[in-house]
This record gives C-alpha cells, sequence and structure tokens, in this order.
C-alpha cells in the first residue's frame, strides 16, 4: 500500500477559508484536546491503540468516505500512523505535518468597516492571539503584531495602504512579538508602551499619546495591570484596542514574572485599569489581543461592547478588595515557555530559535 499523504498546515487553512468539504480528525487524548484543537474538528481518542499499532483503533468511527479526512496529533508522527491505517480501510486521508505545534502558526482574518476607518483583526485561530490593522485614508496602523510581516503587508497593497505606526499593547508572554521585524521591513517607527525593558531603538508611549493616521485619531490609554506598562488604545472613540487588559469574557492576569506581593499590586492596577475603561461610553467596541477559544474560518470578529462585557463579566461588578481576591483565586496554569518568549520579545532577535517549538501550547492570557 502507498504510504500516507500529508498536508500542510497553510494548505488547511486554504480549505477552510474556502469552505471545502473537509473532516478533521483529531486522535489526541482528551487532556490535550481541552487545551486547543482545530476548529470544526472531531475528535477521537485512538491515541493509546495506535501506539500499540491495534488495527481496531478506530472501531466505531463512520465517516463519510467522499470526504477528505485530516487526521493530526500534537507533532505530526502518530498521524501518520493513524492516516495510513484510515487509508487502507478506504479513506481518501492526510496527515497534518508538525500537528498541533505546526497549526500555532495558522491564522485567518474578519474585517470591520465604520464611516471614515476600518479594521482587520488577524487571528492565530490555535494560539488565541489577536492583532489588528487600522485603515483611514490610505494610512495604516498595525497593533501586535504576531504573525509574519507579509502576512499584514499583503492587506496593505491589497487596501493600497501606507503603514505609519506599528505599536504594542504590552510585551507578549505567549507569542513572539513581530512587531519589530514588521516595523523594520517597512521602515515605520515602533512604538512600544512604557516602562519597557527591550534591549532594541524604539519610540516610547507617552502618557495620552495621539496617533494620527488619515482623518482618525487614535489615543493611548495606560492600562497597567496585566503588565506594569499595559496600554490600550482607543480608536476615533468608536473601537477600544484593549490588549490583555480586558477580554470579552474576562480580565488579564496579574501574575506572570510577579512574587505574590507584585501580583497583588498589580491586581490593584488592573482593578483601577478596568474602571478607567469601563467609564468609557458603553457602545465602544472592545477588540482584545487574545482570545481563549480557537478561532473559527468565519470571518465573525471577536468583539463585544462595554455595555455587554459590563453585563456578562461578573467580577467587574466586584468592589476592589472582592475583584483581587477572585481573580488572584482563579489564576489559570502558566502559559509555556513564557519566560523564554518574555527574553525572546525583550531581545527582538529569533535568528536562533525555531518559534513553532517555543510557541505550542494554548493560550492563558484571561481570567474569566
Amino acid at each position: 500500500m502507498a504510504e500516507a499523504k500529508t498536508i500542510d498546515t497553510n494548505t488547511l487553512c486554504s480549505w477552510l477559508e474556502i469552505g471545502q468539504p473537509v473532516s478533521i480528525l483529531d486522535i489526541r487524548p482528551l487532556a490535550e484536546r481541552m487545551e486547543w484543537y482545530i476548529p470544526g474538528s472531531i475528535h477521537f481518542n485512538a491515541y493509546d491503540k495506535l501506539k500499540k499499532n491495534d488495527t481496531e483503533a478506530f472501531n466505531g468511527l463512520h465517516l463519510d468516505k467522499a470526504v477528505p479526512v485530516v487526521t493530526f496529533c500534537a507533532g505530526g508522527r502518530m498521524s501518520l500512523v493513524a492516516a495510513k491505517m484510515l487509508q487502507d480501510q478506504g479513506y481518501n486521508v492526510f496527515s497534518l505535518e508538525v500537528g498541533m505545534k505546526g497549526w500555532s502558526l495558522a491564522w485567518n482574518t474578519a474585517s470591520m468597516a465604520f464611516g471614515n476607518f476600518k479594521v482587520i483583526q488577524f487571528r492565530r485561530t490555535g494560539k488565541g492571539c489577536l492583532s489588528y490593522l487600522i485603515i483611514s485614508q490610505n494610512e495604516a496602523m498595525v497593533i501586535d503584531a504576531s504573525i509574519d510581516s507579509e502576512a499584514y503587508e499583503k492587506y496593505l497593497l491589497s487596501e493600497k495602504a501606507v503603514l505609519k505606526y506599528v505599536a504594542e499593547t504590552h510585551t507578549h508572554a505567549d507569542h513572539l512579538s513581530r512587531s519589530k521585524q514588521l516595523a523594520a521591513k517597512k521602515n515605520a517607527p515602533l512604538f512600544l508602551p512604557m516602562p519597557n525593558k527591550v534591549s532594541f531603538i524604539f519610540e516610547p508611549i507617552t502618557e495620552a499619546a495621539i496617533f494620527q493616521i488619515g482623518n482618525i485619531s487614535i489615543k493611548a490609554i495606560q492600562t497597567p495591570g496585566h503588565t506594569i506598562e499595559s496600554t490600550s488604545f482607543l480608536i476615533d472613540d468608536k473601537v477600544l484596542l484593549s490588549g490583555d487588559t480586558l477580554f470579552i469574557n474576562g480580565v488579564g492576569r496579574p501574575d506572570l514574572k510577579a512574587s505574590n506581593d507584585e501580583a497583588m499590586q498589580k491586581s490593584k492596577m488592573l482593578y483601577q485599569s478596568l474602571k478607567k475603561l469601563l467609564a468609557l461610553d458603553e457602545n465602544i467596541i472592545v477588540l482584545p489581543a487574545h482570545t481563549s477559544q480557537p478561532v473559527d474560518f468565519d470571518n465573525i470578529p471577536i468583539q463585544a461592547t462595554i455595555g455587554n462585557i459590563k453585563k456578562t463579566v461578573e467580577m467587574l461588578q466586584l468592589k476592589e478588595e472582592d475583584f483581587i481576591n477572585t481573580i488572584l483565586q482563579r489564576i489559570p496554569p502558566t502559559p509555556a515557555n513564557y519566560l523564554s518568549i518574555v527574553e525572546k520579545n525583550i531581545e527582538g532577535d529569533f535568528s536562533d530559535i525555531n518559534p513553532i517549538d517555543l510557541e505550542a501550547g494554548a493560550n492563558r492570557c484571561s481570567i474569566s
């Protein structure tokens, strides 16, 4: 019999973008599935049987043999065994190359049009990282770049827009920032919030800094708590890029790279920052820097209004002391490799590492 066929992340993304029929089969243990997965995938826990080369590993699985099947696991090895076994059973099957480690780089977009500007949300579907391209009158700004610069360049070209600024909401701990590389490639200034420990040249974002692109203003709002330097961006008084301070279903964690006392202090800062943001107009749309769920290929922006978030995120209605106690009791496990990722983001040089190895794993920035 022929060897099992493989498919790369970009090709599978293309299939999902155009809505091509495909059965995506997750053969990992349930615990790994609960951490992160590919949107629309089917879970069938065959992992242990596949390790034993048990030919009955897929007993009970019934998929349409007229539809291609893509198997995946953590790193792309056991899914090859699965693909070969299913191929022998008459399926047209592919194994996802590099598995979920490779899928961590997968992305899609969603667009939002306003009267005098447009926002494109770039979403790393597995990692939950969200970055933004804001365009007004052929001028643009990118915030929290988390994928290869070519992705943003492609959209700048299609929109006939010139990149005027690149900025970050904070120093990220779950993914490598691509902002420095994008700014250098497009010869645009890189703005970072203060205080900042990076070891390369940048422009500081001062308190109440205002960025002009086209005929709109983007106002920086200092919102410390998740990190000391955390900053949000208010676009034309209509859209709030809230970084990891405020999510549509939770708030940022205050504990990374912090002692218990420091986490307590950052929690107090976070409470005050959230009060500042929640005092804005309730119709303002919040676009966060992360989401905790895999992102569908649906072109539907991950968003909520300030008013809606106030109603649905119960901890935002707590008094300061209760708020602090609540979030400190709900701290999730730390992101994988976060210390190494922070170190690389401070250094700004990724030439000696493979991002796939460092960034693999689900997003854990939110407390809900």
